[in-house]
């Protein structure tokens, strides 16, 4: 046997294999303590959590921003489309003001944002949306456009006032992955 200032082979190689099981284990454990910081489904992050004081704002944070969208923001948030309003898009989203859910009966939008009621939600806010970005001029007066939810909506253009389902657009706001007009009226499916 080779033998190393007392030390047989099998015990070198022994000492190897140990000193090996460790850094593996350690380099495992590594490995699953940054996968602990993705961004899986329900943990908070994804796009909508980058912070960038430099770029055009997205849709989520144009509507962030305004003081007259707070209950929008809020009915976001309650249905998860945070992510989804900050992706790439394109994406037009007709923005009711907190005074156009004001409009609607007494204790809806409390009712809305009930974790049983996402479904029903998500798809009223669903119907506020276009997969493409969209200025006032893309649109024809007495034109049909179809929403994410998959149904229609009439547009109605007069010279200067403009509406959209019966709501009125009162501004327009260019976001990085698309438009947001803001409405005076929520858009009910």
């Amino acid at each position: 046997m080779f033998r190393l200032k007392g030390i047989t082979m099998e015990r070198l190689q022994l000492l190897v294999i140990a000193v090996l099981a460790c850094l593996i284990a350690a380099c495992t454990q590594s490995n699953n303590d940054a996968n602990t910081t993705s961004d899986a489904p329900g943990a908070a992050g994804g796009q909508a959590m980058v912070q960038d004081d430099e770029s055009q704002k997205d849709i989520l944070k144009v509507a962030m921003s305004s003081k007259d969208h707070t209950t929008l923001v809020a009915a976001i948030k309650a249905a998860a489309l945070e992510n989804t309003l900050s992706n790439a898009g394109p994406f037009t989203v007709f923005a009711p003001t907190n005074a156009a859910f004001d409009k609607l009966p007494a204790g809806t939008v409390d009712d809305l944002v009930k974790p049983e009621n996402v479904d029903k939600l998500s798809t009223i806010l669903y119907h506020h949306v276009l997969t493409s970005a969209l200025d006032k001029s893309s649109f024809t007066d007495g034109q049909d456009v179809k929403m994410f939810d998959g149904t229609p909506v009439k547009m109605t253009i007069n010279g200067d006032n403009w509406s959209v389902g019966g709501a009125k657009v009162i501004a327009s706001v260019r976001a990085s992955n698309g438009w947001v007009h803001v409405v005076d009226g929520v858009l009910v499916p």
